[in-house]
């Protein structure tokens, strides 16, 4: 049985921008599933006036921190700012979720139980919806078949074997994140958590995939667009030649007298 990694130094890092009206509802089921987890919010100058709900929940309770930043600068920026305020600190698990809703805290204690010391259990762990028991919700079939064929075309590409490798409900050993190199991390939306997921994998890391129930947001609007798929499509193409054309060149060499 995996090791469960301390609650106390669980920090949950969600990020948002426009989430007004569904910051404060996450924030507290998050805390009736894990009543021992900080949360860092990382708001990017929501207009909506996000921030304000997050400061006051800051001032009512010690266990939410506020990261504010100036200007919309993507998804992947914001994790990474929200990861680095992790690691200035003694989180030993930081994990990402939306704000929207779409992702269920009471899943948080499950996903947390999977990580292990290294050797001994997972070292970063996806909630997953394309493994046994994962599902998604109240999606149109075209938002599901598009997640579909891009989690398999990136498994295929990569040769990795997860399932679901865009997923945003996630948690790293604090190792992970001090072992990949942030700083030079630019991918954003899907591509970011492809990103990250490929580094953890290529730096010898364990991955594991817990299922999950993802239901699509009630209030609000998705922030995905074309823009993140063509970066996400480019990206995971360019990275897949890499990576097979890195084994490729091993496995020639190894056969060579």
């Amino acid at each position: 049985m995996a090791r469960q990694a301390p609650a106390e130094k669980v920090l949950v890092v969600i990020p948002t921008y426009n989430e007004r009206e569904n910051l404060e509802p996450i924030v507290r089921r998050l805390f009736d599933a894990l009543p021992t987890a900080n949360v860092l919010v990382v708001d990017d100058g929501s207009p909506d006036g996000t921030g304000e709900v997050a400061d006051r929940l800051a001032a009512e309770d010690d266990r939410v921190h506020v990261l504010h930043r100036t200007a919309k600068a993507g998804l992947g920026a914001a994790y990474v700012a929200g990861f680095e305020w992790a690691l200035a600190r003694d989180h030993t698990a930081i994990m990402e979720m939306d704000a929207d809703g779409s992702h269920a805290p009471e899943d948080l204690p499950r996903l947390v139980g999977m990580l292990g010391e290294r050797g001994t259990g997972a070292d970063v762990v996806l909630g997953s919806r394309y493994v046994t028991g994962g599902r998604t919700v109240n999606w149109p079939w075209y938002r599901e078949f598009l997640s579909r064929g891009a989690n398999l075309y990136s498994k295929l590409a990569l040769g990795v074997p997860i399932n679901d490798i865009t997923s945003g409900y996630r948690v790293y050993r604090r190792e992970v994140l001090e072992t990949l190199q942030l700083h030079n991390v630019a991918s954003q939306g899907y591509c970011f958590q492809v990103d990250l997921a490929l580094r953890a994998v290529e730096a010898g890391f364990k991955v594991a995939e817990v299922p999950i129930t993802f239901v699509e947001r009630e209030l609000g609007t998705s922030k995905m667009d074309a823009d993140i798929v063509k970066e996400a499509l480019l990206r995971v193409t360019t990275w897949g030649i890499r990576r097979r054309t890195t084994q490729a060149t091993r496995t020639a060499r190894q056969l060579l007298p």
